[in-house]
């Protein structure tokens, strides 16, 4: 058994289902863990300040509700891998492995989800997430980063609308919305704080305002600075991928010439491909620019904090421009993000990414801006 592990099971419940949010939640149990420690700390007196309970981190268990993509489950693995190493209990479920699958997952977690006092999640628009918060009976939830898509989630909760990321096209619910929209409605619901129910939202994403009740706790990747670094800088620039193109957001065409330009502009010879990019488009990258293509095994925070990195890291609005700086500060790398061109979206994407995007740039701290460069696709 796990040495955090409780005897009659998790006090507190995970769900990832990307390598970020196992970070995310390694993060969150850290600085709960440290904020234990200090509300614990002896008051005047000798007595402890707080009570008496174990840490927030106590008794966690990360379940890992499995992808089939090659590259998420390697990354996914090599998280657990350190989740492991911080003595916490990890359950690996092949949630995605064919049909009977989610009903062999839901069956088998129905039990530790009813007696767990804490559920902790990375993806509330997650379907599989959703169907798992209306079993539970957790007076505590608990939304870790899952990326940009958090800024989403918790404006969508203040005006009270249908939980749905931001790059889907606008319109009416296509028919499995309408068939899971109960779920979604009660997850909704159950995400919503009330006097049986709190809720936190674990970020360092820039979220001025929740909705009333929601408590906001920072992330400043303590956790990560910690165990890894400080990380040897090269003198050159690294660009970082996105898969704008792979969610229909940006043109391809467009997005290669974009690349072409930066890494000319800087100097860039490596490009850190997002997990989600598709082989062709890498394989245009290095054969048509000339790129160092990197598949990295860890999210890039721990990757950049290892090193080698370059003294500049290019990105375009993506969630890495508000989490590398905190991951690398206090030290000389410095981070760089260009803006998309509205003319390099495609006839499909939503109605809201242009906003949605600007507004990633724009809050971003301890970042160079750039301005979208100029291209001409072939």
């Amino acid at each position: 058994m796990s040495p955090r592990a409780g005897s009659t099971g998790p006090h507190t419940l995970a769900f990832v289902e990307s390598p970020v949010q196992l970070l995310n939640v390694l993060e969150w149990a850290h600085a709960h863990v440290l904020r234990h420690e200090q509300d614990s700390a002896p008051a005047p007196g000798g007595a402890p300040a707080g009570g008496t309970a174990g840490p927030p981190g106590a008794g966690l268990t990360l379940v890992v509700l499995s992808p089939n993509d090659p590259m998420t489950r390697g990354q996914l693995r090599r998280m657990a891998d350190l989740a492991r190493d911080e003595g916490y209990e990890v359950r690996w479920e092949e949630a995605r492995g064919g049909t009977a699958a989610p009903f062999q997952t839901i069956g088998g977690l129905a039990p530790l989800l009813r007696r767990a006092r804490r559920i902790v999640m990375g993806d509330p628009f997650s379907r599989y997430v959703q169907l798992l918060l209306t079993i539970t009976r957790a007076r505590d939830l608990v939304v870790v980063d899952d990326g940009t898509a958090t800024m989403e989630f918790v404006a969508q909760l203040a005006r009270g609308e249908r939980l749905v990321r931001w790059h889907r096209r606008g319109g009416r619910p296509g028919p499995r919305d309408l068939l899971f929209a109960p779920v979604s409605s009660s997850a909704r619901r159950r995400l919503t704080p009330s006097v049986r129910r709190s809720v936190e939202v674990f970020s360092s994403m820039p979220i001025d305002s929740a909705p009333e009740g929601v408590r906001l706790t920072s992330n400043d990747f303590s956790w990560t600075r910690a165990r890894f670094g400080p990380p040897r800088i090269t003198k050159g620039a690294d660009l970082v991928g996105t898969s704008l193109v792979e969610t229909g957001v940006v043109d391809p065409d467009h997005y290669l010439e974009a690349v072409r330009t930066l890494a000319k502009a800087h100097g860039a010879t490596r490009y850190f491909a997002h997990r989600r990019e598709s082989t062709e488009k890498l394989h245009r990258l290095a054969t048509e620019i000339g790129l160092e293509i990197v598949r990295p095994d860890l999210p890039l925070e721990l990757i950049a904090r290892r090193g080698p990195i370059g003294r500049v890291i290019l990105s375009f609005p993506s969630t890495v421009v508000h989490t590398l700086p905190l991951a690398l500060v206090g030290t000389e790398v410095r981070v760089a993000v260009c803006d998309i061109d509205p003319a390099w979206l495609t006839e499909s994407a939503s109605p809201r990414a242009q906003g949605f995007l600007s507004g990633v740039t724009g809050t971003a701290r301890d970042v160079t801006r750039l301005s979208a460069v100029t291209v001409t696709p072939v």
